[in-house]
């Protein structure tokens, strides 16, 4: 069985390197290039898709921006006066702050608990973070191959047009936490085109 199977994974990893499909690097992994992503107009396009309240958050020198997605919640959203659920949206940026740890940004029309959901099944909240008077929800849980899950923090922000449920979550440090909440919160939502 050895000798009918053996020549045949020799040919693959030649084949393989052939290809250029492996490679070897003694050194060990290296940091690449950060991907670049315009937060500002992919959320500008999120707003006018979505139509829901979307802020662009002002961020410190340092803190770069580098991937997006939209995404949908069936049954995320009760409406105030038929008290129906209805499907919710949510715009995601995802940034790197100078420490190179990553956060992502999240804008929901959602309600609290369904956003949440959405975004890591085991959470539950633990307790509140006061960012210049805007009271934040931290929720923790979700842990994963034993390891601590990633804590989210979210709020529920006003608006003109209505309210946003907004949600961070990473790896960073409760000071990017603070950072990234503070930029968000005191940012205006856009209009609408």
């Amino acid at each position: 069985m050895f000798w009918s199977i053996g020549p045949l994974i020799v040919a693959c990893i030649v084949l393989a390197g052939v290809l250029g499909m492996c490679s070897f690097q003694g050194a060990g992994p290296t940091e690449g290039p950060t991907p670049s992503y315009d937060a500002p107009s992919a959320l500008q396009a999120d707003a006018d898709a979505l139509k829901i309240p979307i802020r662009v958050p002002t961020l410190p020198q340092g803190w770069q921006s580098n991937s997006g997605s939209r995404n949908g919640i069936d049954g995320g959203r009760t409406d105030p006066e038929s008290q129906e659920r209805l499907r919710a949206v949510s715009s995601t940026v995802g940034y790197l702050a100078p420490s190179g740890m990553y956060l992502s940004l999240t804008q929901s029309n959602a309600d609290e608990d369904k956003l949440v959901a959405s975004m890591e099944a085991d959470m539950y909240p633990t307790g509140s973070e006061d960012v210049d008077g805007v009271t934040w929800v931290v929720y923790s849980g979700g842990d994963r191959d034993g390891r601590p899950g990633e804590p989210l923090w979210t709020t529920r922000l006003g608006g003109p047009k209505g309210p946003a449920q907004v949600a961070i979550t990473g790896a960073g440090t409760t000071e990017e936490f603070r950072t990234l909440a503070a930029a968000t919160q005191s940012a205006s939502p856009l209009p609408v085109k």
